[in-house]
């Protein structure tokens, strides 16, 4: 797995925040949207062997909308975890910090995205 310091990770958190403080988003839902973006990263790295998943951030009307892509055409589920496990909850924690989320198949891999509902200013 990559490392969580990873240029290309700090760069698509950076992104994300820049993008969000433009459109007047607050910091708590920013905050809610830079740790799921580093969930789906982090899965993408560790469960689908992409390097350099592609990230689209979108905006429309109040809604925020981030795509991961990678090339694997697995498609995620979540799994069963015991408290004392360190891995399996980062799709719970996605579902949880986001109003919606979602996997569409891809010719060649797939796109997980999620969105967050917020009032621009």
């Amino acid at each position: 797995m990559r490392n969580l310091n990873s240029p290309s990770l700090s760069l698509s958190r950076d992104t994300l925040r820049e993008a969000m403080a433009r459109e007047g988003w607050s910091r708590s839902s920013t905050f809610d949207a830079e740790l799921a973006l580093v969930e789906l990263i982090v899965n993408a790295w560790r469960h689908a062997d992409t390097t350099s998943p592609v990230v689209v951030i979108l905006f429309r009307a109040n809604t925020l909308r981030v795509n991961v892509s990678d090339r694997s055409s697995t498609l995620p589920e979540q799994r069963p975890h015991t408290p004392l496990a360190e891995s399996g909850r980062g799709l719970q924690l996605v579902a949880a910090l986001t109003d919606r989320w979602g996997v569409d198949p891809q010719k060649l891999g797939k796109t997980i995205w999620f969105e967050l509902d917020g009032v621009a200013a």
